[in-house]
């Protein structure tokens, strides 16, 4: 039995909280957040207490789902006291900023949440690559339903660090490859206050690792039939397909065709499988029993490459990602 701690009592906390709390090998032991009325609200919820961000650090682990900003200065304060973290991400918006960060938590379990490793569908499409022989052309489809407001675009770091980071590490998890070269083309479409925030809500990216394999991205965000997370992988010898997730199976056919049921509606529901999986991981990983994964330098290298996305749209120009 592991004791963890939870900083943030948000959207995303909520969800690890009350996973944390049902899981058979994990002790949620308080909540902290900015807002205490928050943490006591879903302490109350829970079973647990609520507790200041400096007792988090007491746990066995801590998972931090606090603002973005807070992120690496808890990973170094869980780290001063080797305490095993799980993050989300990003650890900071500055490379600069995550690569002090983990050169301060090199000797802990430190793991980054990209969930969408742990969604069932795209990791069994991960686990039969081999069926499709050598990996030539990864698509990779993510689309929210609606656009962001525009105060939470102003501190999101954009939406290639905010939203496209989770198909850049997806597409580093598929091609078992670095991407080399990224192009990128992006627009406001959808919404314009995004545009007057100065960020994007459209954007395709492409990348292309050193023995030529190509993925191309394609974000937006607006998909008026729900939350269109798809992923195509085409290899020497055939393809896979991972499509849309939806509430059930039910066809409806009459006179004007075949109706299903609407694409689950946003992330929450879609991959609250790939929340579950992924606490057993971090579980795991803090007992010893293997390492983390993804960790921090694959948090690290899905923001160089967000930044070289963003600095390609920008400038129009091909751009070699930095080195972690």
């Amino acid at each position: 039995m592991i004791d963890i701690a939870i900083i943030g009592a948000g959207r995303i906390g909520r969800i690890h909280a009350g996973n944390i709390a049902a899981h058979p090998n994990a002790r949620l032991v308080g909540i902290a957040d900015f807002d205490p009325a928050a943490a006591r609200a879903l302490a109350d919820s829970l079973g647990t207490k609520p507790i200041p961000a400096d007792e988090a650090f007491e746990a066995d682990a801590v998972l931090i789902a606090s603002p973005t900003p807070t992120h690496a200065g808890y990973i170094e304060q869980a780290a001063a006291l080797n305490r095993a973290v799980f993050c989300e991400k990003p650890i900071d918006l500055s490379a600069a900023r995550v690569r002090a960060c983990l050169a301060a938590a090199k000797n802990i379990v430190l793991m980054v949440g990209f969930n969408r490793r742990f969604d069932p569908h795209f990791a069994s499409l991960k686990r039969r690559l081999p069926e499709i022989g050598s990996l030539e052309l990864l698509t990779i489809t993510s689309r929210d339903p609606n656009p962001p407001p525009p105060a939470y675009v102003a501190t999101s770091g954009g939406l290639f660090r905010d939203m496209t980071i989770h198909d850049l590490d997806m597409a580093r998890f598929l091609l078992g490859e670095e991407p080399v070269a990224v192009t990128a083309a992006a627009s406001c479409l959808v919404d314009p206050a995004i545009g007057a925030a100065g960020d994007v809500d459209t954007a395709v990216v492409t990348l292309r690792t050193a023995s030529g394999r190509l993925c191309q991205i394609s974000n937006s965000r607006r998909a008026t039939y729900g939350y269109d997370q798809r992923i195509e992988a085409h290899g020497a010898t055939g393809l896979l397909r991972a499509g849309n997730v939806f509430p059930t199976t039910v066809e409806h056919a009459g006179a004007d065709g075949f109706r299903s049921d609407p694409v689950l509606p946003f992330f929450l529901e879609r991959y609250a499988a790939a929340y579950k999986a992924e606490l057993d991981a971090f579980i795991r990983a803090a007992n010893g029993q293997g390492a983390a994964s993804p960790d921090g330098n694959d948090g690290l290298r899905a923001l160089l490459l967000a930044d070289a996305a963003e600095k390609a749209a920008r400038t129009g120009e091909t751009v070699r990602p930095e080195e972690p």
